[in-house]
Formats: C-alpha cells, sequence, structure tokens
C-alpha cells in the first residue's frame, strides 16, 4: 500500500469518546503529547443521546453531545492534539506500532490507545432514526428514567433485552416486549423473572413496522409474523435492545478478542496481548457500557500507556 505522508508520535489514541478523551486529558498531563483520532463519530455513542443525567458532577443533568464538547475541550486544554480522521488499517507486528488514517496517512507510534467504542445494532427503520433521542434509546439504563409513569416498548430478545425491561418495568406502567420469534434467548433465571413481572407483557412472533410520532415517539405498529395481524401499540418510549457491536474490525488478527469482538484485556489493567497497545471503553467493556466506566478505563489506559513507556525507557 502506497503511504502519502507518514508521522512519528508517542502516543497514538484511537477514539474521541469519554474512554478517548479521559484518556487524552491524563496523557497530556503526562507529557506524552497524545494525538487523538477522532473517528467516524466524535464524540461517540453519546452524541446521540440527549439528555445524560447519571454521570456525576453535573446536578442539573447534561446533553450528550455538549458533555461531549466539555470532555474534548479539557483535553485539548491539557494539550492534545486532537483531529480529525478514522483509523482504516494497524499492523502492530513491531514496535512503533503502525496505524494508517483514512487509508493513506501512516502514523507510528510508541503507545497505542484504542477506545474506538461500540455501535448499537438497530432495526433499520426510517422512523427509528428521525425520533432517535425523541423517544427511541438504545440504553434502558440511561434513558428509562425520563419515561417514568408512561407505557414503553421494548425490542430484544437475549438477557440484555431482558434485564433492560426488568429495570424498566420498576419505572413505567406498561413494559410491551416485542420478541421476534416464539422463544427467548435470555437465560431461564432472567425468562422467569421477566414472565413473573406482572406489568411486562410479552409480544411473541412480532415484528415491528413502525414507529409513530411527530415530535416524540407516540405509539409502534407491530404485525404477528405467524397471522400476519397488525396492531398499534400506544407508548411514549420505545427501546432497542438487539445488542450493540465492538468497532474492533481492524484489529483482527492483532489482538486477542472475545466471539462478539470485544477487545481482550489483562484482567485489572487497560494491557492488551500486544505490547504497549491497550484498550479502553466500550471496545473491551460489553458488561458496563456507561460513560463514567468508559471514562475510568481511559484513566487506566494513560496511567498503563506511561509507566510502560518509562519501563522501556521510550522518550
Amino acid at each position: 500500500m502506497e503511504t502519502k505522508a507518514s508521522e512519528k508520535v508517542h502516543c497514538l489514541i484511537i477514539g474521541s469518546g469519554p474512554a478517548g478523551y479521559t484518556a487524552a486529558i491524563y496523557a497530556a498531563r503526562a507529557n506524552l503529547k497524545p494525538v487523538l483520532y477522532q473517528g467516524i463519530q466524535p464524540g461517540g455513542q453519546l452524541t446521540i443521546t440527549t439528555e445524560v443525567e447519571n454521570y456525576p458532577g453535573y446536578p442539573e443533568g447534561i446533553q450528550g453531545p455538549e458533555m461531549m464538547v466539555d470532555f474534548e475541550k479539557q483535553a485539548a486544554r491539557m494539550g492534545a492534539d486532537i483531529r480529525f480522521g478514522l483509523a482504516t488499517k494497524v499492523d502492530f507486528s513491531a514496535t512503533p506500532h503502525k496505524v494508517w488514517i483514512d487509508d493513506e496517512k501512516l502514523i507510528e507510534a510508541d503507545a497505542v490507545i484504542i477506545a474506538t467504542g461500540a455501535s448499537a445494532k438497530w432495526l433499520g427503520l426510517e422512523s427509528e432514526q428521525r425520533l432517535n433521542g425523541y423517544g427511541v434509546s438504545a440504553c434502558a439504563v440511561c434513558d428509562g428514567f425520563f419515561f417514568r409513569g408512561k407505557e414503553v416498548a421494548i425490542v430484544g430478545a437475549g438477557d440484555t433485552a431482558a434485564e433492560e425491561a426488568l429495570y424498566l418495568s420498576k419505572l413505567c406502567t406498561n413494559v410491551h416486549m416485542l420478541i421476534r420469534r416464539d422463544e427467548m434467548r435470555a437465560s431461564k433465571v432472567m425468562q422467569e423473572r421477566v414472565f413473573k413481572s406482572p406489568n411486562i407483557k410479552v409480544y411473541w412472533n412480532t415484528d415491528t413496522l413502525e414507529i409513530i410520532g411527530g415530535k416524540n415517539v407516540e405509539s409502534v405498529k407491530v404485525k404477528n409474523n405467524k397471522t400476519g395481524e397488525e396492531q398499534i401499540i400506544p407508548v411514549s418510549g420505545f427501546f432497542v435492545a438487539i445488542g450493540h457491536q465492538p468497532n474492533s474490525d481492524i484489529f483482527k488478527g492483532w489482538i486477542d478478542m472475545d466471539e462478539a469482538g470485544y477487545l481482550k484485556t489483562i484482567p485489572g489493567t487497560s494491557k492488551t496481548n500486544v505490547e504497549g497497545v491497550f484498550a479502553s471503553g466500550d471496545v473491551q467493556d460489553k458488561i458496563y457500557r456507561q460513560a463514567v466506566t468508559a471514562a475510568g478505563s481511559g484513566c487506566m489506559a494513560a496511567l498503563d500507556a506511561e509507566r510502560w513507556l518509562g519501563e522501556k525507557g521510550i522518550h
């Protein structure tokens, strides 16, 4: 592959959500002169949420995009070099590590912090995208609070969907759980808990046709894929819980990952199987997936990178 330009950096951070920006703040303060590439979605998943009320330090709550602007400003003030660009290929066979940006620029980095995050899987409906943030959400733990005392629908059949349905059932009057097949993938224990909840109504063999609403979600149109019968369920919130996809494709063959593509780190650290490459945030966390835990792991990655560079005597 022909390279138009190359540059050598001390610490490269790939991704710009809470993990990437926090890593940049710590790395800049440690004088690692971090260069951060923001990726395809600057600010990450938080830029598609509206109100964030569970991040400490914002007593009135804050808009997700605004919060990411704050993170970015703080990283820039500390001296991080923040750039537009998407990492498209890596070669971790030798140090310095090689990362290509937008298929053309080669960055050679002593230490690399991966913070590429994950993307929620969506149903792919036009109405789902149009009402995203206006009643449509991919995170019940983040947004369920706004639907207290209201009716909501959730689509999904795995443990996450069951967990989120149970979480919503404590806040909402009724939870309509839409399941495409005639069975759930969730563990037996989770299924039992769902069936025991009096205000969770399970709809089997049900496809979502459209989410209806002008400015906000008003109802959802569904169809029974066995009988062909259609119905409209009035709801104020529509939650998609069909899983997340870690943004880890470019690291295949280099970084150890689980069957779902989440990067593996040595427990209690941000270290990967490649020396000098660290992973933080949702690309390596399929359990918690919160802004605050991502930020914490970004801090860990920067501290791990600083120690590693120090031990190797790389300045």
